[in-house]
């Protein structure tokens, strides 16, 4: 049975997390560091994080692959685990078993949601544009390349005056509800999964 009253939870492959009175406790695998206790153990139960900062509680959370994310109640993001593709979004590809800041979302901007796919990671921006980091090999960064960013990088325009109000993270694609609850995707569709009629990454 659970032994703290969780708000929120996510899975990543292979590992679990969840808020819980603004802390956060992983569980499952740990090889990379995925669950930022700062160790690379394997844990059976949950068990909470390195600190996330002086004061700093998380308000919603994300996980990927190998990697996990949160925002944090100042609506800064920080992440920690695999980094070998820059998903962590601090401007290395660098590992981390504790959790750590990502690079500037930009001047001013906060997240306001977020999702992790299987090494990239996304985020909704309080202006509502969408900005990316990690891999981006099928374009699932959406910013007109397939160039990885170890640091957030703002996708290309949702369409003009359009904004995201959600989004979710696949494994190599990525799909916003825009304002006008039009859906936008893009990254690898071999599969469809982009649901434009074709099999074309975007």
């Amino acid at each position: 049975s659970c032994v703290f009253s969780a708000v929120a939870i996510t899975a990543g492959r292979y590992h679990t997390c969840a808020i819980h009175d603004g802390s956060v406790s992983c569980w499952g695998d740990n090889d990379k560091g995925q669950l930022g206790d700062g160790t690379n153990a394997d844990r059976l139960t949950p068990t909470q994080t390195s600190s996330l900062g002086t004061g700093r509680t998380a308000v919603a959370i994300t996980a990927g692959g190998f990697h996990t994310c949160a925002i944090l109640d100042d609506a800064s993001v920080s992440c920690w685990g695999k980094n070998n593709y820059g998903q962590l979004g601090d401007g290395t590809t660098t590992n981390r078993n504790t959790p750590a800041q990502t690079s500037s979302l930009g001047t001013g901007r906060t997240a306001v949601a977020i999702s992790a796919g299987a090494y990239h990671t996304c985020a909704i921006l309080d202006d509502g544009s969408v900005s990316c980091w990690g891999y981006n090999y099928n374009g699932q960064l959406g910013d007109g390349t397939t160039t990885d960013r170890t640091t957030p990088t703002q996708t290309s325009s949702l369409g003009t005056g359009r904004t995201a109000v959600a989004i979710s993270a696949g494994n190599s694609h990525t799909c916003a509800i825009l304002d006008d609850d039009s859906v936008v995707c893009w990254g690898y569709n071999y599969n469809g999964q982009l649901g434009d009629g074709t099999t074309t990454d975007r």
